[in-house]
C-alpha cells in the first residue's frame, strides 16, 4: 500500500467513520501498536487441558472488584 492509495481510502470515508479512522492512524504511528494490530489472530483451537483448567478456574471463588481495589489501596497505603 503507497501513501497516495491510502489518501484515497481515507478521502473516500464517510463523514462518521472519521473519529474510528483518526484513532487507527494514531494507533499506527506507534510501531509496537502497529505490530501488534498487524499480527495474525491466533485461531489455535483449545485443547482438553485448556478447557479443563478454563472450567477450573472458573469455578474457584473469588472476591469482588471491590474487595480487590480495597486491598490494592490499602496495600499502597505508605504507612507513617
Amino acid at each position: 500500500m503507497t501513501r497516495t492509495e491510502l489518501h484515497r481510502l481515507v478521502d473516500a470515508l464517510p463523514t462518521e467513520s472519521l473519529p474510528a479512522a483518526a484513532i487507527l492512524l494514531q494507533r499506527a504511528q506507534d510501531p509496537v501498536a502497529a505490530k501488534l494490530d498487524g499480527a495474525p489472530y491466533d485461531d489455535e483451537e483449545l485443547t482438553d487441558e485448556d478447557l479443563r483448567v478454563v472450567k477450573k478456574a472458573r469455578s474457584e471463588s473469588c472476591i469482588s472488584w471491590e474487595d480487590a481495589e480495597t486491598e490494592l489501596n490499602a496495600a499502597s497505603t505508605i504507612p507513617d
